[in-house]
Formats: C-alpha cells, structure tokens, sequence
C-alpha cells in the first residue's frame, strides 16, 4: 500500500488493516482478506486498501473476490495509480492491454526514486548500462544523445564522457531531480514514453535501457525513436526476453517481455536494420537472473 495513501484516515480501520497485515505474514491470506474486509467497511473510499485487499484474495486463491476489489479500487481512482487493470489482466478478468497505466508506472517510480539506485545496482545486480555503454562506444561517436527513462542518471553517467550532448526524458518527476543533481544533462525533460515526441533537432544515439518493460507495445515508440534520429543514428535498448510465440506478454511482476521475433519485426518496420542483438542477463529478481536482449539498431536512410 505504500504508493497511495498509507491511511485510511481511520484509526480504527487502521488498526485492523494493521492486524490483517500480520495475519498475512503467518500464512493466512484468507482470514487477513475477511479483517481488511471489515477494515474498508469502516473507510470504504480508501483506495489502497481496496488494492491490498485485492492481493489478500488472491493469496487466498479467491480470484473473483480479488477482480471485485481491483475493481473498487479503479473505480475510487480513475486514473488507477496502483496498476488495479493489470493485476485483473493478470489473473484473466481483463484482456492484457499494449500499454499500463501511465499514472501507475509515474507513481511506481516517484515513490522507488529514493531507493532505487540501491536497489537496482545493490540488490538486482543491475548492469545494463554498462553492457550498453560498450557497445555504443564500438558503433559510432555521437554528438546528440536522448537518454530515455532516464531515471535517476545510471546510463546517463555512461553516456556523458562519449557524448556532446545528453537529453533525458523520464514521466517520473522524483527521479528527474535525482538525475538533475548530478549535473550530467543538458536537458532534463518529464516526457510519458507511451507519447513521446521530439520535434528539435535529430539525435545521433537513442537508448532506452530497461524502459520497455513498462512500455509493452513498441510500434509507436519505436517510430518515435526513428522519428527523433539522422539517418544512420543508431536505437539502442534492451527488453526481458518472452520464450513461446506471442510478441509480448505481461508477467506477474507487472513488468512486460518481449519476444525476439517481435522485437525484429518492430524495428524492421520502423525502418531500423539490426547491428547486433544479444542475449544477456539484465538484473536479478529474487536471486534468479533475469533474461535479456541487449539490441543496437541502425535508422536506414530514408529512400
């Protein structure tokens, strides 16, 4: 419940959902989901607790009880902060949508600013931009690069010694003033990737390192880049891999993979021709390691 309303407003109601939380922890999803029940009785517009309620049921294995709380909690919050719509997709009470929430992934990654280098270099063993930096380094020098997603700056860092000049884009606000106080960009812009556009002058280098993962379809996205590049300026991203025959896919860490065959295919219809494609580990989750493609394209000259 952390990245929308903590409280309910109700110290009762807190009490319990408090409680409820506890019995969560024991093993005992079912009698946590009946006591948070009883909680949002006593504060029925808490959104939050709507959500939370809707995790306790589906711990419990009690998926319609679990839609109709995702449900409730869209319905307080249109804008559906807390991904509610994907966890329906995931449980199959919703057809998987080609994008998230914006508001989801902009609130996820306001409240993960503080802590997310930590995380992601400490705790996931996050190394993809440097994996990216030596393979952009090996293509071609770049005068202009946009670094989006940017977050707090990681690839940012790689990317400034090799490049005249580095614009950042990210939909989260925290993270841009973490990226800010290092000093590396030239510009630093709040930009949602599901409608990006630039219509200043074109880049040499794109690169979107970890960001497609809460993108899911890259059609447009993908002819963003080739819209906001010279010919011959080179796209490099990386995407979790999907195994089996759909393009793309959302998993239970609502996070989205791709597919190989998809990722060609966007990028050969955008008009890019593919330097390298590489599999590669790009972080770790719960100690396993994470599948990848690490992708460097090339924009055709247009004809």
């Amino acid at each position: 419940m952390k990245p929308l309303q903590a409280s309910s407003g109700d110290l009762n109601a807190d009490r319990r959902a408090d409680f409820a939380e506890m019995l969560l922890a024991s093993g005992e999803p079912a009698q946590a989901a009946e006591l948070l029940l009883g909680a949002l009785e006593l504060a029925p517009q808490w959104t939050a607790g709507w959500f939370r309620l809707g995790e306790m049921q589906e711990a419990a294995h009690f998926p319609d009880q679990a839609a109709h709380a995702w449900a409730m909690a869209m319905k307080l919050d249109p804008a559906d902060r807390l991904g509610s719509a994907l966890k329906l997709q995931l449980i199959g009470h919703a057809p998987v949508a080609a994008a998230p929430p914006s508001a989801f992934v902009e609130t996820l990654f306001d409240h993960y600013a503080d802590s997310f280098e930590q995380s992601l270099v400490g705790k996931l063993r996050y190394r993809m931009p440097e994996f990216l930096e030596r393979a952009i380094r090996a293509a071609s020098p770049s005068r202009l690069a946009l670094d989006l997603g940017c977050g707090t700056g990681l690839m940012g860092e790689r990317l400034r010694p090799i490049v005249d000049r580095l614009e950042g884009y990210d939909i989260s606000s925290s993270m841009l003033r973490k990226a800010r106080a290092k000093g590396i960009y030239d510009r630093l812009s709040k930009s949602d990737l599901q409608h990006f556009s630039r219509p200043d002058a074109k880049a040499d280098l794109v690169v979107a390192a970890d960001v497609f993962i809460y993108v899911g379809a890259l059609e447009r996205i993908v002819r963003a880049i080739a819209d906001s590049l010279v010919d011959e300026g080179l796209c490099v991203f990386s995407v979790e891999t999907l195994a089996g025959g759909d393009d793309f896919a959302l998993l239970p860490s609502r996070r989205y993979a791709h597919s190989e065959a998809y990722v060609r295919h966007v990028l050969a219809d955008s008009g890019f021709a593919i330097l390298s494609l590489e599999s590669t580990t790009i972080r770790h989750d719960r100690g396993e390691p994470v599948g990848g493609l690490a992708v460097i394209a090339r924009r055709r000259p247009a004809e």
